[in-house]
């Protein structure tokens, strides 16, 4: 279940050296995630990193099918 940046990212830059498997990278408008090397941070931390320091709460986890 990899993060995802919706469209109201506004490119800051905070999440993207939260994330110590450098899935987050610039797309054609905003940062997404490469859900390849997304992991949620596990083996680092107990949740992803990412999504608490998004100052406008785009960050989500893709949930389960």
């Amino acid at each position: 279940m990899p993060v995802i940046i919706d469209s109201d990212c506004i490119n800051c830059d905070m999440c993207v050296p939260e994330c110590p498997n450098e899935a987050i990278e610039m797309g054609p408008a905003h940062y997404v995630v490469n859900a390849d090397k997304c992991t949620e941070c596990e083996g680092f931390y107990d949740a992803p990193a990412c999504i608490p320091v998004c100052p406008v709460d785009c960050m989500h986890l893709v949930p389960d099918s």
